[in-house]
């Protein structure tokens, strides 16, 4: 099987040596397969692991999981801990929908901060069979019909010419430890059901299903292709990037043959569904200023333009500051990072720059909005303090708290931005590095 997943791989053009992998591992047995092949095949890479915290101390348990994992694998480990629910209730989604948002932001937000060239999922040929029944059933148009591709953007799955019964049978051979997500069992969600009731059917009438199915879907994409090549002709014409936002002029796509269907094509990397863009589509003659809104972006109808920007999903998870980053953008604030040697370094006294003992910190660190329950000690005490009760001693207002940053090292909070450093991570007469942070709203 390992050959199979190389010419896989080489025929797709997926990686090499060379490339860069960030490896999205779950805990799950799909992805401790991708973990091993990866090692196995020597190709470089660090593993992401998203927790959800949808099912308390069994998500906590299997990110320790996968933090051993990637140790045994001497790869780069990196986690995220996202706020799935509050997420899903602010947009009205389900809690499926908003893992996968929030996981893909994140997966992308990483790879661009660490210097990564692909994301790499452990998607295979049963994944793809489902998806596209679940696309079947919702409604879609010729991209759903594909499925899963071996590589979207910066997107890759390696384990897409593998059936699920391959890699269970690699698991048992090389006698690999996984996680099991008690909810794949459970048929109240849409992907379980078509799993577990809707396939086995299937594949009385077609044993060979998944097989021929991969067949099907490289026609299908086949085909997807000429219709890209000639989107892509339009795209150029209607849509451009100017100031973080993206322009689409509607004159083009109104004189277009199908003009929903391209305007679809356009907005679905910002998360609109079809329904909604013939909403927008009808409202091309309305007045400016109609605002529609994906989870992940606002779209407003200008003059003659439809508005994109992406909203600031950063408060239902964090940024990561890698060690040797100088500069980094979070919410509406601009932090410059700057190493000091600590002989003759005077703390300044300004509550928007923090000086920190460098060798006391563990990186990555991570910017994230405060939460309640989180706690620090502060500058010149002993004692644990809530940050919800040094936002009360401080007295800021109600509607500025949500905007109160944190920097966290490792599982501690270093510094309340704008507030106070942590007394854990002060400046001694044994510091040999400083660690200044000075944070501008940009």
């Amino acid at each position: 099987m390992l050959q199979k997943v190389l010419q896989y791989i080489t025929t797709h053009q997926l990686a090499s040596t060379e490339t860069k992998i960030l490896a999205a591992i779950s805990g799950g047995l799909d992805s401790v397969v991708l973990a091993d092949l990866l090692h196995r095949l020597k190709l470089p890479f660090a593993v992401l692991h998203c927790n959800f915290g949808l099912r308390g101390q069994e998500s906590d348990a299997d990110e320790l999981f996968v933090r051993k994992l990637a140790k045994q694998y001497d790869a780069p480990f990196y986690s995220e801990q996202f706020q799935t629910e509050a997420f899903a209730k602010q947009e009205g989604i389900s809690t499926q929908m908003a893992a996968r948002t929030l996981r893909y932001q994140w997966f992308e937000q990483m790879r661009q901060q660490l210097g990564y060239d692909v994301i790499a999922t452990a998607h295979h040929q049963s994944d793809a069979l489902e998806t596209v029944l679940l696309n079947l059933v919702r409604g879609t148009g010729l991209a759903g019909l594909h499925g899963i591709l071996p590589k979207n953007g910066n997107l890759i799955r390696p384990l897409l010419g593998l059936t699920k019964d391959d890699l269970y049978e690699w698991l048992v051979t090389k006698r690999l430890a996984w996680r099991e997500d008690s909810s794949n069992e459970s048929t109240k969600y849409n992907r379980n059901l078509v799993r577990h009731e809707v396939i086995p059917v299937l594949k009385k009438l077609n044993p060979n299903l998944e097989e021929t199915f991969t067949s099907t879907l490289e026609r299908l994409q086949g085909a997807e292709a000429v219709f890209l090549a000639a989107f892509q002709e339009i795209k150029a014409k209607t849509q451009r990037e100017e100031n973080g936002a993206i322009y689409l002029s509607i004159a083009p796509l109104q004189n277009s043959p199908a003009p929903v269907v391209l305007l679809h094509e356009l907005l679905k990397p910002f998360h609109f569904s079809y329904s909604q863009a013939q909403e927008i589509a009808t409202a091309w003659e309305a007045q400016s200023g109609k605002t529609f809104s994906s989870p992940t972006h606002v779209l407003v109808k200008d003059r003659e333009n439809l508005v994109i920007t992406p909203k600031p999903l950063e408060k239902f998870g964090s940024i990561t500051v890698p060690e040797e980053i100088t500069e980094i953008q979070f919410g509406p604030f601009l932090a410059k990072i700057a190493r000091k040697p600590a002989e003759g370094y005077k703390v300044p006294r300004s509550k928007d720059v923090a000086a920190l003992d460098a060798e006391l910190l563990k990186f990555p660190l991570k910017l994230r909005p405060w939460k309640e329950g989180d706690w620090f000690i502060p500058l010149g005490m002993n004692g644990k303090k809530k940050v919800s009760d040094l936002l009360i001693d401080k007295k800021v207002p109600a509607n500025i708290k949500p905007d109160v940053w944190v920097l966290v090292s490792d599982a501690s909070l270093t510094w309340v931005i704008g507030q106070q450093p942590d007394n854990r991570f002060k400046i001694t007469e044994n510091t040999q590095e400083v660690l200044e942070i000075m944070v501008t709203r940009s």
